[in-house]
């Protein structure tokens, strides 16, 4: 490991002391960040580092605008959603015109993690079935229920059946989407045969922890229909795929496929703890009627008030078209790096989040380390982490993408 400062080995020792083992911390040098500026990070040394990684800063570090909000409304009102408020009504009416029609109810939780955990117990109690289809390698969230359903975690509950995530080299767009479809199905069929049929097929739409898989085949839709036909609902799980990441304010909507449900996480609040569950009304009628839910800082005045500024600032900067203007430059900077390195075997992804497989995980986690002292932060994604993982702030320019770019080229080189 590249030796830590004294006061850095003195606060590594502290943090392990008093947090215990269950936390990890990226690189083999852990960064120790003090201040964040749009796509930067600057250490207590005030060296500066390129974030590429981040994505839940969706607007940026530090944003000025967000941060106001956050003051504004925290120095007249604070409280929960069991009093009338305006901005609690309003941030759900901007959200619902971001969405297809179908798509009309809002329910604010703080995390993901909640997002999803609320997503799967009306999916239950509107099914009256506990089935749940996941990808192998996913990723969905930290409650009991959902750590049984995120197997990069640990091992998934009985309920649960795993399907590969999906394969488009070789195939075309339609064996694609007719071969996932068959896994969804296949594994409904099991779960029949356990006596827990399917309740839902829960997808991370962009399938990070999988490696990331992104592409115009009609996945989605078509494991949609096939999980649909066998009684169980499609929840979109966009926590990493939302607010224009991929070029879209939505990445499912690279199809023309419809969710049930959607999840949303903290990029919603550019790390303010805010997240939300998008559902059909009927879906909500039904769980409203038989369960009560509450959440206290779900959706208060001021994660309202953050969250809206939120989408001020990505509809200020024109986001999706921003995304595809920059995702498409970097597009071209990887496939250019992937021309003159062969040990980039894949790249995947689209907008600002893509993942450059190479031979195997011990050269990803050399390229991440060596970036990490060039001053570039990226991490790794995948099954055997062997696929690096790009999806930094969304204010990355065309510069930024020229910088990561020269600097995976020089890590790639350094290690041929």
């Amino acid at each position: 490991m590249p030796s830590l400062s004294a006061d850095d080995q003195r606060l590594l020792a502290r943090r392990q002391s008093a947090l215990g083992p269950s936390y990890r911390l990226f690189y083999e040098e852990p960064l120790h960040p003090v201040r964040g500026e749009g796509v930067w990070l600057f250490d207590a040394d005030g060296r500066r580092y390129l974030d590429a990684y981040n994505n839940v800063p969706v607007v940026g570090h530090a944003n000025a605008a967000v941060n106001a909000a956050l003051i504004a409304q925290s120095q007249l009102l604070n409280t929960h959603t069991r009093y009338l408020h305006d901005n609690v009504v309003q941030l759900a009416e901007r959200l619902r015109a971001l969405f297809p029609p179908e798509l009309d109810t809002s329910v604010f939780t703080c995390t993901g993690s909640e997002a999803n955990d609320l997503a799967l117990r009306v999916a239950q109690e509107y099914t009256g079935r506990q089935g749940l289809i996941i990808t192998r390698h996913a990723y969905h969230g930290v409650t009991m229920a959902l750590a049984q359903c995120s197997p990069s975690l640990c091992a998934p509950g009985p309920h649960v059946e795993l399907i590969d995530p999906p394969a488009f080299q070789g195939m075309d767009a339609q064996a694609a989407a007719a071969a996932f479809a068959q896994r969804v199905d296949d594994a409904a069929t099991a779960l029949e045969a356990r006596g827990t049929p399917v309740s839902a097929l829960l997808l991370d739409t962009v399938f990070a922890s999988d490696g990331v898989h992104i592409d115009a085949a009609p996945i989605l839709e078509a494991a949609a229909q096939a999980v649909r036909k066998r009684g169980g609902l499609f929840i979109a799980d966009e926590v990493q795929g939302g607010f224009a990441r991929t070029g879209r304010w939505w990445a499912f909507g690279r199809e023309a496929v419809v969710p049930d449900m959607v999840t949303m996480g903290k990029p919603m609040g550019n790390g303010h703890p805010i997240a939300a569950l998008v559902l059909k009304t009927p879906l909500m009628e039904v769980f409203g009627k038989r369960c009560r839910y509450f959440n206290t800082f779900g959706g208060n005045t001021v994660s309202a008030a953050v969250a809206m500024a939120v989408l001020d600032e990505l509809e200020r900067m024109d986001a999706p078209a921003h995304v595809r203007r920059v995702g498409g430059h970097l597009q071209q900077a990887l496939q250019s790096l992937a021309a003159q390195h062969g040990s980039i075997t894949q790249i995947r992804g689209e907008g600002l989040y893509w993942g450059v497989q190479l031979q195997n995980g011990s050269l990803a986690s050399a390229v991440v380390n060596h970036l990490r002292q060039a001053g570039v932060l990226i991490s790794t994604s995948g099954p055997l982490g062997d696929t690096l993982k790009i999806r930094p702030p969304l204010p990355f320019e065309t510069e930024h993408a020229d910088l990561l770019a020269s600097a995976l080229d020089e890590a790639l080189r350094a290690r041929a």
